[in-house]
């Protein structure tokens, strides 16, 4: 039976051919009852386990008690088991059988001697999720002829569209600085000023002149923009794509580290690509009217369908669309509000929309503040129009109602100064509920400050409030995080993976960063400020960023299922172990066992146990 032995997923085909065939000349079967013990916590096992048939459970006894039974991770089909213990000398945990079981018997001897000739085979047992999804996906890749996709989108700005930078300095005249950038053939300068940088562009230059009546010894540096945005040399160029979406700029200085590395241009990055992401942001920016937008947004999906399907990561996915949805609200509102009542307003984008981590397009959940000085009469009719755009747009309604156009999310700055200190002195569900969607709120259109404020208010008001924090994270034990259903039975009705994977990363993550008064909104970029401020570790963080990817990359797959009626409809978030092949299955297992011991972690923080 040995030369039925998987040897083409992780870790074995990290084997040697010599290897491989030294592994199943001695590989054993075993036969397990259910219920048995198959391998007891302190015991030094003799044995790797990889399952044939039939599934077993990782269990820690000392927590039986809880509602889980102290399950850790469950083990079915092809799954490897034990290695662990042999590599510290003995099993922490219990192996227990579910259901008659046959397994696949690595001898401890040839593991071990596997393990110290082989250094890519032993790194596996020792790698971190974030490590080790890096490896299977780069296997996965591979295997999809995905790989140069892959290393495609991973492009670093200095090893790409890097162009020099014209510097001048200050004092430098319109007249040189026009010379200089017809002789260098460019379209801007940056120039130096008390160990500042500013830009100067052609534009500027002429409009000094022609507009402004500046003499043509006139200094540049007072024609520069000194509010630069900014990339490091290291960062991939993808994002700096998304950031001159989101910006509508069409550059971007590179440093390296603190020293000037030079310039990014929108047109070098958009010929790099070569996608449909460029000719969308064309669209959009060049929409004259609604009808015109609405033609860049329908392509939205699509665009992001086939970077997904070409291998590209999902946080590109998701950050590009951010940007872009980001960019299509902001114009559908402009093209409804006049530029008048846009400085007296403030549009927010909130749910997923809000924190940047949608994929296809996500429920409208949006709301709306007004200067106190501001009386606007017709508002109403307006965001009804807005909010019926946007449906037109792709955008669906929001189950919830959530939208501008229901008047509770539409207040002016006092009232929702006041709303929010109800809602943060609220121990019942709604309002401590309406408050996590308000966290997330992020400013696409208007004046920002309207934001700014309320949400530096926020951050005040709650300061030290170790009760409400307690009160706030509370929903973390709403749902739970199943372990248990990867077993071999082909009838496992799979598991909803937002609520027991995605929402327990998201809120309690939304709950630290709201107590530790972190501006970002994207789960990621909160993590990365969460570690900044040492509330985490860098390695927990890293591996609960790679969790949350994990999830996330599962329910697209199961999204688009949905979408194509491959799977039935409102199964969007349904994901089932019995569909899932080895690289997922792996992922999954680790990823859930993430997110179980965070909210444990979550729990001992905020005192969830009472």
């Amino acid at each position: 039976m040995s030369n039925e032995f998987d040897l083409s997923h992780p870790p074995f085909d990290l084997l040697s051919t010599e290897e491989q065939e030294k592994l199943i000349s001695r590989l054993d079967i075993g036969y397990f009852g259910k219920d048995e013990i198959v391998i007891d916590a302190g015991q030094v096992s003799e044995s790797v386990f990889v399952v044939l048939k039939g599934a077993v459970v990782e269990l820690d006894l000392t927590k039986e008690s809880e509602p889980d039974g102290g399950v850790i991770r469950e083990y079915a089909h092809d799954d490897l088991f034990g290695a662990i213990g042999i590599i510290n000398g003995s099993s922490r945990y219990t192996f227990k059988t579910v259901e008659e079981t046959i397994a696949w018997l690595l001898p401890k001897e040839i593991f071990l001697g596997l393990m110290h000739s082989n250094e890519p085979f032993s790194a596996y047992f020792q790698n971190t999720l974030a490590e080790k999804a890096r490896l299977l996906e780069r296997r996965r890749s591979e295997k999809l002829g995905n790989g140069d996709m892959s290393s495609f989108m991973m492009a670093k700005v200095a090893d790409s569209v890097l162009r020099e930078a014209v510097i001048l300095q200050s004092g430098t005249t319109i007249l040189e600085a026009t010379r200089t950038m017809r002789e260098q053939h460019s379209d801007c300068l940056l120039v130096h000023k008390n160990s500042k940088y500013g830009m100067v562009t052609r534009t500027d230059l002429l409009e000094g002149v022609v507009l402004q009546d500046m003499g043509l010894d006139s200094d540049i540096c007072d024609l520069a923009s000194y509010d630069l945005l900014t990339v490091q040399a290291d960062d991939f160029l993808f994002n700096a794509l998304v950031l001159m979406t989101r910006h509508k700029i069409q550059r971007v200085v590179v440093f390296d580290q603190k020293k000037l590395a030079g310039l990014v241009e929108l047109t070098d990055v958009l010929s790099f690509f070569s996608s449909q992401s460029h000719v969308i942001g064309l669209q959009i920016e060049r929409a004259g009217n609604l009808e015109e937008l609405a033609r860049a947004a329908k392509g939205t999906t699509e665009l992001i369908n086939g970077l997904v399907a070409q291998g590209v990561k999902i946080r590109f996915a998701m950050d590009l669309l951010a940007a872009l949805n980001g960019r299509i609200i902001a114009k559908a509102y402009e093209q409804l509000v006049p530029e008048a009542l846009r400085k007296k307003t403030c549009l927010l984008v909130m749910g997923s929309e809000g924190r940047g981590e949608q994929v296809l397009k996500t429920d409208q959940d949006n709301a709306l503040i007004i200067a106190d000085d501001l009386d606007w009469q017709e508002c109403s009719q307006v965001m009804d129009k807005f909010t019926s755009t946007l449906l037109d747009f792709g955008y669906p309604l929001c189950p919830g109602n959530i939208m501008v156009s229901n008047p509770e999310w539409v207040m002016k700055e006092s009232e929702w100064r006041k709303t929010l200190n109800q809602w943060s002195g609220s121990v019942e569900g709604t309002g401590l509920m309406n408050l996590a969607i308000f966290v997330d709120a992020h400013a696409v259109a208007g004046d920002a400050r309207l934001f700014s404020r309320l949400r530096d208010t926020l951050f005040h008001s709650l300061e030290g409030n170790e009760v409400f924090y307690s009160y706030f994270a509370m929903p973390l034990r709403r749902f739970s995080t199943p372990l248990t259903f990867f077993g071999g039975l082909k009838n496992s009705d799979g598991m909803d993976i937002k609520k027991g994977g995605i929402f327990p990363i998201v809120h309690g993550i939304r709950t630290m960063a709201l107590q530790f008064k972190i501006k970002e909104t994207n789960t990621f970029q909160r993590i990365d400020a969460l570690v900044e401020k040492r509330v985490m570790k860098r390695k927990f963080a890293d591996d609960l960023a790679e969790a949350l990817v994990v999830l996330s990359s599962l329910r697209l797959q199961q999204q688009l299922k949905v979408e194509t009626g491959q799977a039935p409809p409102g199964e969007s978030n349904m994901v089932s172990a019995v569909g899932l092949n080895k690289l997922d299955r792996d992922l999954l297992r680790e990823a859930l066992h993430m997110v179980k011991e965070f909210k444990s972690r979550m729990s001992h923080r905020y005192h969830l146990e009472r």
